[in-house]
């Protein structure tokens, strides 16, 4: 008899910080009671990027290698227990095997929700009950990659409900936003005013210009009436208003 071979152990994921509970801050599911797992590293740069920490790889000493199970262990000691929304960010969390963390916890009640670029596809997105594509306008210096884009939603199927959000700082934005949205009319879009102060990743106390977010979130509203995009929502960051710049909250 042949001897039996091992079964393939879990990948650790890479982690850069998990707290909570808190609320979502943007999004779909702003305002919701949320658990918060911030994954480690990420294949953009924006040029605003509020969590260097968790993307920029001089912090990756900082970033643990942990296994579900020790994840799982915190989020349900931060969660007492009690069903949450777990909320995988990053960085990219797509880059990071995710996908056994989400079978557990969902087979312990638990709901699961990841935002990504939508640069990078993976099978388990069909296990999320959400899934947030940001994609990143001029702005942010980056280019979006549509084809892998669309294979990030092909990947989810109709597991997760789906969102598009768009940061949006200027006309170019707003303009790019409104391209994304017609490429993919089925999802719901959400626009957020962008936050031009975010914090360097060493100090989560910096100062957050808030006049200047909310003359920016008063322009995006004015603009979306003006222009007749009664599909978009308009929606702040709310985290942002609250705690300004802190980590943790």
């Amino acid at each position: 008899m042949s001897a039996a071979v091992d079964a393939p152990r879990d990948l650790p994921i890479r982690i850069s910080e998990i707290f909570g509970p808190t609320i979502q801050g943007e999004g779909l599911l702003i305002g919701l009671p949320t658990v918060f797992v911030r994954t480690g590293g990420c294949d953009y740069r924006c040029s605003w990027c509020d969590t260097l920490h968790a993307v920029d790889s001089d912090y990756r000493d900082d970033w643990k290698p942990l296994s579900v199970e020790a994840i799982w262990a915190e989020v349900v000691r931060l969660s007492g227990g009690k069903p949450i929304t777990v909320s995988l960010s990053g960085g990219n969390p797509a880059i990071q095997p995710l996908g056994p963390l989400i079978r557990k916890g969902k087979g312990e009640g638990y709901r699961f929700a990841l935002e990504t670029q939508g640069s990078i596809c993976k099978d388990w997105f069909a296990d999320l009950d959400y899934l947030v594509l940001s994609a990143k306008p001029p702005s942010s210096g980056m280019e979006t990659d549509w084809q892998a884009f669309e294979n990030c939603l092909e990947a989810a199927g109709t597991g997760p409900q789906l969102a598009l959000k768009v940061v949006v700082f200027d006309d170019a934005d707003f303009a790019y936003a409104r391209e994304a949205a017609s490429r993919f009319p089925a999802l719901p879009v959400y626009l957020q005013p962008g936050n031009h102060t975010p914090p360097p990743p060493d100090d989560d106390d910096a100062r957050v210009d808030v006049d200047g977010i909310m003359d920016r979130m008063l322009w995006l509203v004015e603009k979306v009436a003006s222009e007749r995009w009664f599909e978009a929502r308009v929606l702040p960051q709310l985290h942002v208003l609250l705690w300004g710049n802190r980590r943790g909250v």
